[in-house]
């Protein structure tokens, strides 16, 4: 008889609503449900939750948002290039929404957990796991454009704060004004999938 018993290791999966265990070391796509994904994101809060109003900006919405700055950017852009700017976060369900100046204080070890979540999201959708380099920097500038709109209309920043650390948009505010209204997580979520829902549809069909 051994005189220790073996530590177990520690814990790396999170029990989801579903019922479904996400592996974060290796995570499956078998084990990643849009339903489980719409409800992290809508209790995720951007800025911290640093933002105006009687609810937080969730994550869910600036998916929501960054989708129809692409639609805007680039006319013409396919469900299936959308579907991929509606889950281009959707790893923060799991991780959380971490603001970039402590990303850069963890480095790496951040970047290769989420890489490994969203290439099983992306996997689970029929995305390509490996989107290519125009549809990143797409998503790169509707990100750092929804970023403009809600630092200045949500989170405090003035308009040269803003356009010094995100640059200036390249769309008008009224292409998205009405999306930046914090709505409470339920409203949120079901927005979120309803948006998913109908852009999976398009892709499915093209």
């Amino acid at each position: 008889m051994k005189g220790k018993t073996a530590q177990a290791a520690p814990r790396a999966w999170q029990r989801m609503l579903s019922g479904r265990r996400l592996d974060l070391l290796d995570p499956s796509p078998l084990d990643i449900e849009i339903e489980d994904i719409a409800h992290g994101l809508a209790r995720v809060a951007r800025w911290n939750g640093q933002t105006i109003g009687p609810h937080i900006f969730s994550v869910a919405q600036h998916s929501l948002l960054v989708e129809s700055i692409a639609a805007a950017l680039e006319p013409g852009l396919t469900p299936q290039r959308r579907l991929f700017m509606l889950l281009h976060d959707a790893p923060e369900y799991v991780i959380g929404d971490m603001i970039s100046p402590f990303k850069t204080v963890i480095g790496d070890a951040y970047k290769s957990v989420e890489k490994r979540i969203l290439t099983a999201i992306l996997l689970r959708f029929s995305l390509p796991h490996e989107p290519d380099a125009a549809l990143l920097r797409l998503a790169k500038r509707a990100d750092r454009a929804a970023a403009f709109f809600e630092a200045t209309g949500l989170a405090g920043f003035t308009h040269a704060e803003a356009e010094r650390i995100f640059g200036r948009p390249a769309i008008a505010l009224e292409v998205c004004e009405e999306a930046l209204a914090p709505l409470d997580a339920e409203a949120a979520q079901q927005r979120f999938l309803a948006r998913f829902a109908a852009v999976e549809r398009g892709a499915e069909g093209g």
